[in-house]
């Protein structure tokens, strides 16, 4: 069974246990320095950077505007092209979509075009609950599937893994599902490229249906694009017969003129190329070109909640490009399973409670993911403010009705409203306070249930005399010695 991040840990469980991998952490470390480096040189080279990244931004803001209208006038597009559109509410609708257009044509094995989306559904799951293998083709992410793995990065799934751990996982695994790996296989990268391209070739050409994402989607046109590194997923675009398109409903552009604010922007920020080797387009069907059949299935799962959040919604605006993750000094420690999500880092931080509200205990703690320093909002292509949204959703979830605080938790905090709210209450407090300060232990953490507070926080001395106190001893700081 394909393993799914559902039932993951809370990030501060997750981030513990991930920390004291130190081979983990080395392996991030180095691919995000390296990516980062790359992507630091080519935004150099371009002096118009700042104003494509607001191009960027103030083009999907008025997406997400106007998306009712765009999705409308895409929909006609592509069936106009000959293709059909389906809609799904949720991650449960689209899997029924995808699982009985796939049992439509028979085939029992299926290849796939790396997608963050049909991961996020756990599509692979189902069609697999089905009785139908789907083949992951991209590189990194047969790495991941080989290796009964999960992704870690959204452009790098395997970016936790370092080539003797790749080697070792095609040496045991190739030979299980197909052509099995060259004998002598060592950890050399042109050889572990050619090892999986023999491999996959049989799939690609076997395979009678292919599963795809998109990065974008063309209203005026219709047309759909996929930007990738290596060609297998134009593989998959182009040999089968009938072709399956799992997208976001946010992914929509207006024009196909629009394409190129992202395609100077998206290889950039993502690996650190002026442009990526393969960029595929595609609309609709043609006889004798491609797909016979062509399905496009559009995807809220949370989307329409996020766009519902005036300060929330631009998290909407991700390309996923990976730049926040490859700058984001705590992601850089913890790797990316510890978001428990397909969406790590930064943007997982702030969509993933987007997208399924504020009473998972998962998805409650990943506001807190961050140091808040801001270097995610410097990289980000579309200006995403990535730390006013993690303070608003830090803010709704400690002054908010979230399932996941403690019933013991929401009494005390009302109780302590009350109290600041009366004021001599509230002095006799600081008052009591400071007296109970003394009685403290010397390691200073405090008993019982509220030990968990001193667990990670240096308890500060408590004054026996509270400011207000001495103010009025005072006279407002003029006697003792003191001067206005």
């Amino acid at each position: 069974m394909s393993r799914t991040f559902v039932g993951w840990p809370a990030f501060p469980r997750a981030a513990e246990h991930a920390t004291r991998d130190e081979q983990l952490r080395a392996n991030v470390r180095r691919a995000t320095h390296t990516i980062r480096a790359k992507r630091d040189a080519l935004v150099a080279e371009r002096p118009d950077w700042e104003h494509l990244r607001d191009a960027a931004a103030a083009l999907k803001d008025d997406v997400l505007a106007h998306l009712d209208t765009y999705l409308e006038q895409l929909e006609e597009r592509v069936t106009a092209a000959g293709g059909t559109v389906h809609w799904a509410a949720d991650a449960a609708e689209a899997n029924r979509i995808v699982t009985a257009l796939v049992r439509e044509t028979g085939e029992t094995e299926i290849v796939k075009v790396k997608s963050m989306l049909t991961e996020e559904i756990g599509l692979d799951s189902a069609l697999e609950e089905a009785g139908i293998s789907a083949r992951e083709t991209d590189l990194a992410a047969t790495i991941v599937q080989l290796g009964d793995d999960l992704p870690s990065h959204v452009v790098v799934p395997a970016l936790h893994r370092n080539r003797t751990e790749i080697r070792d996982i095609f040496v045991r695994e190739m030979g299980k599902h197909g052509r099995p790996a060259p004998d002598g296989l060592t950890d050399d990268p042109a050889e572990l490229a050619e090892a999986a391209r023999l491999h996959l070739r049989e799939k690609f050409l076997q395979a009678k249906v292919a599963v795809s994402g998109a990065n974008f989607m063309v209203a005026e046109t219709g047309t759909l694009c996929v930007v990738e590194s290596e060609g297998n997923g134009r593989m998959c675009l182009t040999l089968a017969d009938t072709l399956i398109s799992v997208v976001g409903i946010e992914k929509v552009v207006p024009t196909w003129r629009d394409l190129e604010i992202y395609l100077q922007m998206l290889a950039r920020s993502a690996t650190g190329e002026r442009m990526a080797p393969y960029t595929t387009t595609w609309t609709g069907v043609t006889d004798g070109d491609g797909p016979r059949a062509f399905h496009l299935v559009l995807v809220d799962n949370g989307r329409t909640r996020a766009l519902a959040d005036p300060v929330g919604r631009q998290a909407l605006r991700c390309i996923r490009c990976g730049a926040c993750m490859n700058i984001c000094p705590v992601y850089e420690r913890t790797g990316g399973h510890a978001y428990g999500s397909v969406y790590p880092g930064p943007i997982g931080a702030i969509l993933n409670p987007l997208l399924k509200g504020p009473d998972d205990p998962q998805t409650a703690s990943l506001p807190y993911a961050s140091t808040l320093c801001g270097a995610c909002n410097d990289v980000c292509p579309v200006r995403i403010r990535f730390t006013d949204v993690l303070l608003e959703l830090r803010s709704d979830i400690a002054e908010g009705d979230a399932r996941v605080k403690h019933p013991a938790e929401k009494a005390a905090l009302k109780a302590v409203e009350q109290v600041m709210a009366h004021s001599p209450l509230w002095n006799a407090a600081v008052k009591a306070a400071g007296k109970a300060g003394v009685l403290l232990p010397p390691h200073r953490k405090l008993p019982g249930p509220l030990h968990g507070w001193t667990d990670s926080r240096a308890l500060p001395d408590i004054p026996k005399e509270s400011f207000r106190t001495w103010w009025k001893r005072t006279d407002g700081g003029t006697k003792d010695g003191d001067t206005e």
